[in-house]
């Protein structure tokens, strides 16, 4: 099974983005994918164009028919269900949702979703969701191992990954080649975000995972190279095979 996420950075910036995703995509072929950051239905349309893949979005306040708006969308090659979302509103408002995947001759596969606050004085609320997630996967245990990913804006030595790495395994970790960052200032669209969200220069961070305790076979970045000169998003995806 391959798995991918990939925080898109909304419509932005130049308008071949998000074909350029999608080529990519349906290159990689994945059977579940999440995509962070999707603002509109229409956008969220032309990432899966030609993928095969049936998708639903998180939260349909954020991206309704009529909406527009940051939202987070799982996207999955076989049926899925809504199980649950668990949501926070407020300051900050966060959500997870999980879906039972329905694979083919071996039942059905637990996807959880978070969408977390990205402020890096919110890691308390991330922690929080952290152990949102881990008591989801206890209601909801399928006997495939859970798979669990997205954009956590957290570094793996945060109290967030530290906490979910007592429970799943990290793809990168396990099978990827190098720091593995995945929003960092060597990437043009990034450095101009760094710069202005935190007035950085030398940020390079590894937010964005794929957990699962399901054996990992391969874990690689996607987007981490322009397209002639134009890159895919302001975060590089993660893309990891399972067994």
């Amino acid at each position: 099974m391959r798995v991918l996420t990939m925080n898109v950075q909304h419509d932005a910036g130049d308008p071949r983005r998000t074909g350029l995703i999608n080529a990519e995509v349906r290159r990689a072929a994945p059977d579940l994918a999440t995509f962070q950051e999707v603002c509109h239905p229409g956008q969220l349309a032309e990432l899966t164009a030609g993928t095969g893949l049936i998708w639903t979005t998180e939260q349909d306040e954020l991206i309704g028919p009529s909406g527009f708006g940051h939202g987070t969308a799982l996207a999955t090659r076989w049926p899925h269900r809504i199980l649950e979302v668990v949501e926070h509103r407020g300051d900050p408002h966060w959500w997870t949702v999980a879906a039972a995947v329905e694979v083919p001759d071996a039942g059905d596969q637990l996807f959880i979703v978070p969408t977390t606050p990205w402020r890096p004085e919110h890691e308390e609320a991330r922690l929080q969701q952290a152990h949102e997630i881990v008591e989801l996967d206890t209601r909801h245990h399928t006997t495939l191992p859970p798979i669990v990913a997205g954009d956590f804006n957290a570094t793996p030595e945060s109290p967030t990954m530290s906490y979910l790495s007592r429970y799943y395994d990290d793809a990168w970790s396990a099978k990827g080649d190098g720091p593995g960052h995945t929003w960092t200032v060597d990437n043009p669209v990034a450095a101009r975000e760094i710069s202005r969200l935190l007035g950085a220069t030398d940020i390079r961070r590894r937010i964005d995972y794929i957990l699962t305790l399901a054996p990992i076979t391969a874990a690689t970045l996607l987007g981490d190279t322009p397209h002639n000169t134009t890159w895919l998003s302001d975060h590089y995806g993660v893309l990891a095979d399972l067994k």
